[in-house]
């Protein structure tokens, strides 16, 4: 008797397993493929019965919004000066693609502009009651934009008392209410009998810089005047008309002149705003042209300018 092989063949353990044809049933040809080569290789394979891989999710997409933004070209709508200094609105100039260096901040509306519009607020407490108000104003470039708003910073008593010889301070802001430009003028006399004491506006941009004056010159019949820039040189001058009544429809101008007063290079005219406003209110409305190549600083001085020009001869209660 012949003894028992040493070892003796056992079946392949197939616990937890299954065979290959098994696993791969209604999968893809490519697969089925693979199954024959394994097993005309020899033998039976097997594999594990859990799934193959299903390969990784695809990357989560970028959130909508979310990157480099187009910049911003047009100054915020919906944040206009609230309260006393106007409506909340659109219309706002657009922001240039590019400004100069040079050019004071709060400054880049004047760029390119030749024309100014200057229009008071009607308070209805000064027309129908005769109390003096502080003043407040919309300035528009020539598309009508809005580039400014202003308004006067002075006390009750003062307004009242002291006229249009009063001193002021007119703060010029932008639709986000920081102020851009400030305005001085100090008490003064404006009449020919007192040459030691006329008219002088200073002009900061922005406020505590100085960029510009206009002084009154003395004269017996036309009031002239001279722009100067920060260092004191004349750039240019106004003269103004022989008399400063508006009659009915026509408009009061004074000339701006070069600083030889060789040619006319633009004008302050106000103009006339109907028969019911100009005899009940002092709400005024003035057009402002200048040469287009003027420098900004200047451009904001013939601005000053202006209110100079309203307060001395157009800013009378209506009790006067």
């Amino acid at each position: 008797m012949s003894a028992p092989p040493p070892y003796s063949l056992a079946p392949p353990v197939t616990s937890g397993y299954v065979k290959q044809s098994t696993i791969y049933e209604g999968y893809p040809p490519g697969i089925q493929e693979e199954r024959n080569k394994s097993q005309s290789a020899g033998g039976t394979m097997y594999m594990p019965s859990y799934p193959p891989p299903q390969g990784y999710p695809p990357p989560p997409t970028q959130p909508v919004g979310y990157g480099v933004q187009p910049p911003i070209i047009n100054q915020p709508t919906g944040l206009g000066v609230q309260g006393q200094f106007g409506p909340t609105d659109s219309g706002w100039t657009p922001i240039p693609a590019q400004i100069p260096a040079n050019c004071p901040s709060g400054l880049y509306p004047l760029l390119g502009i030749d024309h100014l519009f200057v229009k008071q607020k009607i308070e209805l407490l000064e027309a129908f009651v005769g109390f003096e108000t502080n003043n407040k104003y919309t300035i528009k470039n020539n598309q009508g934009h809005k580039i400014f708003y202003a308004v006067e910073d002075n006390d009750c008593c003062t307004r009242n008392c002291c006229g249009n010889l009063r001193s002021f301070d007119i703060k010029i802001l932008d639709n986000m209410k920081n102020e851009v430009i400030h305005l001085n003028r100090e008490f003064a006399c404006q009449s020919c009998c007192f040459p030691c004491c006329l008219q002088k506006l200073e002009v900061f941009s922005p406020p505590g810089y100085l960029i510009g004056t206009v002084e009154q010159n003395w004269s017996l019949c036309i009031d002239e005047f001279d722009v100067k820039n920060e260092s004191g040189t004349t750039v240019l001058k106004l003269e103004g008309p022989l008399c400063t009544t508006s009659c009915c429809g026509s408009d009061v101008e004074f000339k701006v002149l070069s600083k030889d007063k060789s040619a006319v290079v633009g004008k302050i005219s106000k103009q006339w705003s109907g028969f019911g406003r100009e005899l009940f209110t002092d709400s005024d409305m003035f057009g402002i042209s200048f040469p287009l190549d003027l420098d900004v600083r200047m451009k904001a001085v013939m601005l000053g300018a202006c209110f100079l020009i309203d307060f001395m001869y157009f800013e009378t209660s209506s009790n006067d």
